[in-house]
Formats: C-alpha cells, structure tokens, sequence
C-alpha cells in the first residue's frame, strides 16, 4: 500500500508544482526538457537499461509517436494547470482511462457488462459536469483538460501495446520513449530559443529537476505497486485513479483555493463512482 500512496502523491505533487511555476514567470516548455533529462538519469540508474537488446525489431513506429505525444501532451496539461486548476486537470487526466476502454469496445470488439457500459455513461457525464464554467467565468479554457483527457488515453493505449512486445523489457522501453521524448522537447525549446529569440533560465532547470524526480517518482511506485498487488491489479487502478482525483482536489481547493461549482462537485463525485462500476466490471 505504501508504493499505490507514494504513486498518487508524486503524481498530484507533479501538478502542484507546475501551479506554483505561474509565480515565477517560468518557461513550461524548458521545464518539460529538463523534466525528461533527469527522468532519463534516474531511469537508467534504476533500471539499468540493456540498450544492446534493442534493434530494428522494436515497436519503433509506436516509440516516436509516444515521443512525440508525450511532451506535446505534456503542455497542454500544464497549460490545463494553469488555466483551470489542479483539481480540474487531474480529473480530467484521470478519466482518460475511458479511452482505451472506448478502444477495447470499439477496435478491438471486447464484450463488455452492465458496470463497464454504465460506469463509461457516468464518466462522460461527470466530464460534462467538471468542465461546465462558472456563470461568472467569461474565459472557460476547457480546451486544455479536454486534449489532456484525449492525449492521456491515447498515450495509455500505445503503452499497453508496447507492453504486449515481450522481447525487451518494459522499462528499456521506457527508456527509448524518454530519450525520443527528450529529443522532441529539445527542439521545441531550440526552436523558442533560435526563432523567438528566449532565454535559457536556471529557474527551469530546477524547477525541470522536481518534475523529473517525481514524474520518475509516480511510474517507479506504480510499477512497484502493480507488483505487490499482482494478484489484485484492480486494487491498484481504482486506488490510483480515486487517489490523485481526491488528493489533486483536497490540494486545490484547501491550498490554492481553486474555486468549484456545485456541478463542479456533482461531476468530481460521479467521476469516482463511474471509476469505482470500471473496477467492479473487472469481477
């Protein structure tokens, strides 16, 4: 149990970070970079990454498009951050579990029950609900959350098809998607630094370190995780889910004071419940 709470609270404190970045006029894309430089130390001196095993056999079409998505994604979930709160964002990236779920039914003809069908409507519904504006809120940026939700799920899907490729272990293949990821990073931060003129800071080396460290932090306590619970991964998936939706919320609102509607609420409630009918789907 103590890796699934270490998981969540990396995973919220990741938010948490990036909100506190809005102080200090920071460059999020230059955070993003860093944030993949000290992820790729940290998982090649845990993992120990056999790079030899890796040839021209590996799923390259799916490392790149992770590599790309993950940065691009990434930003956007920042900017979701900034613009429309922790509690919003980390609900949102929680309810893209329902894309692959959606894909399972869809593409891959998985027969499915009563709890999976309802618990997919709840979620939809609840999504409609967390991102419905306030009256008084003129400037709604809801399309951040919603490419947050869609990215997410989309990443999720190509990782569990890396998963399926047996022949290298799946932490060198995380390691080959960080590298990819950190090349896509750096050209976008090439790009802001040659054409628009910017400014490499230290401030986003340091601030790139702390998400690095618990970005690693969340996947290395999931996978640890997943192993004490081998026999029980549902225990792991709801806990996960359930757990940043709840502490991403308790932190925005107690600490940053991020304000919710009712509706607001009703949606973060229903989005437990559609997580909580995906699990009992699983039985």
């Amino acid at each position: 149990m103590l890796f699934l709470i270490l998981s969540i609270f990396c995973s919220v404190i990741v938010g948490v970070i990036f909100k506190i970045t809005r102080k200090y006029a920071t460059n999020p894309t230059q955070i993003v970079a860093f944030n993949y430089v000290f992820a790729l130390l940290l998982c090649y001196f845990t993992f120990s990454p056999d790079l030899s095993a890796v040839n021209s056999a590996a799923p390259w079409g799916i490392y790149f498009l992770i590599g790309v998505l993950l940065p691009v994604i990434f930003l956007f979930l920042v900017a979701s951050i900034r613009h429309m709160g922790i509690v919003k964002t980390d609900t949102a990236q929680r309810l893209s579990l329902f894309i692959p779920i959606l894909a399972a039914w869809f593409i891959f003809k998985e027969e499915f029950n009563t709890y999976k069908v309802i618990g997919l409507i709840i979620g939809f519904l609840a999504l409609l609900l967390i991102l419905k504006k306030q009256a008084e809120n003129t400037e709604n940026k809801w399309i951040y959350p919603a490419v947050v939700l869609l990215g997410f799920g989309v990443i999720d899907i190509l990782f569990k098809q890396i998963a399926l490729y047996t022949t290298l272990p799946y932490t060198t293949s995380l390691f080959v998607v960080f590298t990819i990821a950190l090349v896509v990073a750096l050209c976008i931060v090439g790009y802001e630094v040659v054409v628009k003129r910017g400014k490499l800071e230290s401030k986003n080396i340091l601030f790139g370190a702390l998400v690095g460290l618990f970005n690693f932090g969340n996947i290395l306590f999931y996978l640890k995780a997943h192993q004490a619970f081998s026999d029980n991964p549902s225990t792991v998936f709801a806990g996960m889910n359930m757990g940043v939706i709840i502490l991403g919320s308790l932190i925005g609102l107690l600490f940053f004071k991020e304000k919710l509607s009712k509706i607001n609420f009703v949606g973060i409630i229903l989005a437990l419940i559609a997580i909580i009918l995906i699990v009992m789907s699983q039985f």
